[in-house]
């Protein structure tokens, strides 16, 4: 983790072009080192944070104050920071019999926080939970005892959890993990919080600025998506060419407990959601032998979405594996044991992001962890099914080269995509599709599952979901539209966003025809649509005109009574547009 004092130099540099956010500090303790270290890390995310920071222990003035600091701010994001060193001054404070009320009485103020603040402000509220200090009252026997402090301090973790699972916009901070990794002594300095009030050490702010600005990235879209794995000594022991698929390290005994534990790792990863690839220099046949031979094999080649096992150089394989997936290489992990590997794709690819693994393979998960390298601010059921869509991708663009006319494969396809407006069953995936999509976004706002059901439930909006199907087998929810009622005669296109992986199949013609006849059967005029550029979006910045809009004020308009349906070679299921 870097020095405090090194972060702080990237306060001197140029945040221009990067993504701006507002954010306000509330803390009941000392926060101005940490809202610097904040801003630092984010220009490391290219993110322009604004930082503003409450006054130490003015949290309940700022909030219920309507016409306090932090409304006139307006921030996007609100980090709360409410110490367990406060808490358990609370604790002391109370009678005997009120000590198991604690962790309620807490819970329900935070609660009232966040009704006020969803209320007044549409900003996200992140929240650090309490790190753990035991007042050793009742030794271990606290564990038993709901009016300790050690009690009531982990049941309101517990209940911060439950209540964020509840609610779209509150998320947890993990900093008592932080404090657990490094020690109490490395995170919390007793001379400096007598002296200054702050409870954070110089030493961990960085770390916990990190986490932090991980969540606040993920939150803009800014995310990892794929891990791509090397093998030999990283995914397990030894070289497969050489020692032969018997003599690998895998398993329950020494060194390959740590390959085995590792692959575990990984495979809860993709069962989250993450795409899992391999790039090995090796020979193809060989090198998928342990897959589907080895007994201690944890991850099966039905895991990876993408395998190359060729001797050609590793960077370029790792393009192509980025032709495939058809996603940014700054959403990619790649994993290798090889420093000079390392070396080469970070030096070629330095938007991909290349760990220094230790030399020790016991050491990998615990390095891993601590860098944190797949924040995520959701999960659906199809987060689970995504390593089996892009398998299936790679399977078509196969396919596909055995076509020599386009039109030809497409019809082959068998598209067929099923259209209907947000639903509570759909809900969900719309807004996760809207906070997790960068390249195909027209405007890149962000909605949450509150947001997308007010849409839902207004008059004043038309709302779109499309899946899309074909031979292959089923992409799920590939697109969302909403169309905002701008006045008598025009419809406002607030967000058009598509999957990268249905791209080229004739999917935003499609979409168009729809929403082009919804228009019309509404008695619309005109669709009138927006591009507003992002550091990821570039490849939609001529979309509109390349579908026949005209250039208006820097908006595009289509005049829908004159518009005819565009070639496409996709049947719809079922339409249903809401009112």
């Amino acid at each position: 983790m870097k020095d405090f004092f090194q972060l702080l130099k990237n306060l001197k540099k140029d945040f221009t072009g990067f993504t701006n956010c507002k954010v306000a500090v509330l803390g009941d303790t000392s926060t101005q080192f940490l809202t610097q270290a904040i801003r630092a890390v984010g220009y490391e995310k290219r993110l322009d944070l604004n930082v503003w920071e409450t006054d130490f222990n003015q949290i309940e003035r700022q909030i219920y104050d309507t016409s306090s600091e932090l409304y006139a701010v307006h921030p996007d994001i609100i980090i709360v920071f409410q110490s367990a060193h406060i808490l358990l001054s609370k604790y002391n404070k109370l009678s005997t019999d009120e000590h198991d009320m604690l962790a309620s009485n807490e819970l329900s103020s935070i609660e009232n926080y966040y009704a006020v603040l969803s209320e007044k402000l549409t900003a996200k509220v992140i929240y650090y939970n309490y790190t753990e200090i035991d007042d050793h009252v009742f030794g271990n026997f606290a564990s038993k005892i709901p009016a300790s402090f050690l009690f009531q301090l982990r049941k309101l973790n517990y209940e911060l959890m439950l209540f964020a699972s509840k609610n779209h916009n509150f998320y947890v901070c993990e900093i008592s993990t932080i404090q657990n990794r490094v020690g109490k002594k490395t995170f919390f300095h007793t001379s400096i919080y007598i002296n200054y009030e702050m409870v954070l050490s110089v030493d961990v702010i960085p770390e916990i600025a990190s986490k932090t600005v991980d969540l606040i990235a993920a939150l803009h879209g800014n995310f990892k998506k794929c891990l791509i794995l090397d093998l030999d000594n990283t995914l397990w022991g030894g070289i497969i060419g050489d020692d032969g698929m018997e003599n690998i390290q895998m398993g329950s005994l020494g060194i390959g407990k740590a390959f085995t534990e590792f692959q575990y790792w990984i495979k809860k990863l993709k069962n989250r959601g993450i795409i899992i690839a391999v790039c090995s220099k090796n020979i193809e046949s060989v090198a998928k032998e342990p897959f589907e031979k080895h007994p201690d094999m944890v991850l099966q080649l039905n895991d990876i979405a993408v395998f190359v096992a060729n001797w050609e150089n590793k960077a370029d394989n790792l393009r192509h594996i980025q032709s495939v997936l058809n996603i940014g290489f700054d959403t990619m992990v790649f994993l290798d044991d090889n420093p000079f590997e390392r070396s080469l794709v970070h030096s070629t690819i330095p938007e991909i992001c290349v760990p220094e693994l230790p030399e020790d393979p016991a050491d990998y998960l615990e390095y891993l962890y601590s860098l944190n390298l797949f924040e995520t601010t959701s999960y659906s059921h199809e987060d689970k099914q995504r390593t089996a869509l892009y398998k299936i991708e790679a399977e078509r663009k196969t396919v596909q080269k055995s076509f020599l006319n386009e039109d030809d494969f497409l019809k082959s396809l068998h598209m067929q995509s099923l259209v209907e407006p947000f639903t509570t069953f759909n809900i969900p995936r719309v807004a996760q599709l809207s906070q997790r999509s960068n390249q195909f976004n027209l405007r890149a706002i962000r909605y949450t599952d509150a947001d997308i059901k007010f849409f839902a439930e207004s008059e004043k909006y038309f709302t779109f979901a499309f899946t899309l199907e074909d031979k292959f087998g089923d992409n799920g929810m590939i697109c969302v539209i909403i169309l905002h009622k701008e006045n008598e005669q025009t419809l406002f296109i607030d967000t058009w966003l598509m999957s990268c992986r249905v791209l080229k199949r004739g999917m935003e013609h499609f979409v168009l025809n729809k929403i082009a006849g919804c228009a019309k059967e509404n008695g619309f005029k005109y669709l009138k649509g927006e591009y507003i550029p992002t550091s990821k979006n570039e490849m939609v910045q001529h979309h509109y005109k390349g579908l026949g809009f005209e250039s208006s004020n820097e908006f595009w308009r289509l005049d829908v009574a004159n518009y005819e349906d565009k070639k496409c070679f996709i049947l719809e299921k079922y339409s249903k547009v809401n009112n």
